[in-house]
């Protein structure tokens, strides 16, 4: 049931809160909050808080900067690290912004996602999914400043006895006080690398968790001197941090519209649409669910990176995987894209996700033959005869695709879309004009 103003305002009371955190994102995914103290939340749910929009990345002109926030009740959640502390219980709740007319704001990545979820329920569909966020925990030098070694040297699923295993089990206590599903935590591939899952939700409240789950992860490795980082390739020559995505459609009465018992892999046409439609966009698709310069330093072979433009259910050389099937469990078929990485925003993600996934369903796209050979086996003249391309090579070519793409730029909305590729390009045109040290190291002595 949705929570009122009195059940917010009673929980505020009964776990002594004393301040209130109203929390959005920029359209990078760059977490935002104003603060008031409690006695001013009641005012806040009547009222909505007044800000300036002209100082956030991606959001209005100066000379138009009045927005204001509107409080969605049931985000409440006392963050639990600061409970009795010394500076005062605080809590946190999402917002939406709008506009001083009274509209939804088109530029707020959140009431993006939510057109696009409004967009699938017209048509009789809820979208699911289960974001699968990878990160490193680093150490901090004497002068505290990130060391560029990670603090353990396990390896994937070890059980190990180091301080990571006790930090992760804390911060599982800490996404579950913010009513987040935890289903499984452990050590990821790469040496200091780790995964916390939780269980799949509708896209919105997937989002959220997501945000979430990087600010929760953030705080609690800071308590203990570490630093947590989503950032998608940290370390060269070892495995990056990707966000896979199980995806999922139901009918509004809950229906598995992905499930088919005759069907490849017990995928209905549906679901196939649904793929084919992701696999034809996917270069535009790259330059907001891989939206940094960084990001495509993971998306490279031989680190398990899932650049190859293909789908298949064993294989974990495709772009587009599909879990084995359990008998009985049908509403647990889906599909699983493996490309996007955790620094994207992720309710700009799953909103082109889901408009470039329906457009397959709309026109009725099929996609290829699946395939099941290791693709990282194959010679490139192997993976030319069996048409597999591959994923958007660096950010200026999937912002190239982007521009081009009306599926996945319509999604954003033309406002969204102008200052997302006005902030990508300077990113882009920032990193090639830069000398790096590769270079002076290579170059310096023999030219």
């Amino acid at each position: 049931m949705a929570m009122t103003k009195q059940d917010v305002l009673k929980l505020a009371h009964d776990q002594n809160v004393q301040f209130v955190n109203l929390q959005f994102t920029d359209i990078i995914g760059t977490l935002k909050a104003v603060t008031i103290p409690v006695w001013k939340l009641e005012d806040a749910i009547d009222q909505n808080v007044w800000f300036d929009g002209s100082s956030i990345e991606g959001f209005t002109r100066i000379h138009e900067s009045d927005m204001f926030l509107k409080l969605d009740l049931d985000t409440f959640a006392v963050i639990p690290w600061t409970k009795d502390s010394h500076s005062g219980t605080r809590a946190r709740i999402i917002c939406d912004v709008y506009m001083p007319d009274g509209t939804p704001f088109e530029g707020d990545p959140r009431g993006i996602l939510k057109r696009q979820l409004e967009r699938a329920k017209a048509m009789g569909y809820v979208f699911n999914v289960g974001p699968e966020l990878e990160f490193f925990l680093f150490r901090r030098d004497a002068e505290g400043r990130l060391a560029p070694l990670p603090h353990d040297e396990a390896g994937y699923f070890d059980q190990t006895t180091d301080a990571a295993t006790e930090i992760r089990q804390e911060m599982t206590f800490a996404l579950q006080a913010f009513g987040i599903d935890v289903e499984a935590l452990h050590h990821e591939v790469a040496v200091g690398q780790h995964e916390i899952d939780f269980r799949y939700c509708d896209a919105l409240a997937g989002a959220d968790a997501s945000v979430t789950l990087r600010y929760a992860l953030k705080s609690v490795a800071l308590q203990h001197g570490l630093h947590a980082t989503f950032m998608p390739k940290p370390i060269a020559g070892i495995n990056g941090s990707g966000m896979h995505v199980h995806q999922s459609l139901f009918t509004t009465d809950g229906k598995n519209m992905m499930f088919d018992k005759d069907g490849t892999y017990s995928l209905s046409d549906f679901a196939k649409q649904f793929i084919a439609g992701q696999m034809h966009h996917i270069k535009a698709l790259n330059a907001i669910i891989n939206p940094t310069v960084n990001s495509y330093k993971r998306l490279v072979v031989g680190y398990e990176a899932p650049v190859n433009v293909a789908w298949g259910q064993r294989n974990r050389s495709v772009l587009i995987r599909v879990p084995r099937y359990t008998p009985g469990r049908e509403k647990a078929v889906r599909v699983e894209i493996r490309c996007p990485d955790p620094a994207a925003n992720p309710y700009l993600a799953f909103a082109v996700l889901l408009a470039a996934g329906l457009d397959g369903v709309e026109k009725k796209m099929n996609p290829p033959e699946p395939v099941e050979d290791d693709i990282f086996e194959m010679t490139p003249e192997e993976v030319a005869h069996r048409g597999i391309g591959s994923v958007a090579a660096n950010l200026a070519e999937a912002l190239e695709e982007l521009k081009n793409n009306s599926v996945v730029r319509g999604a954003l909305g033309e406002f969204t879309f102008n200052k997302f590729f006005e902030a990508k390009m300077q990113e882009w045109d920032s990193y090639r004009i830069a000398v790096s040290q590769w270079e002076l190291d290579r170059y310096m002595e023999i030219h």
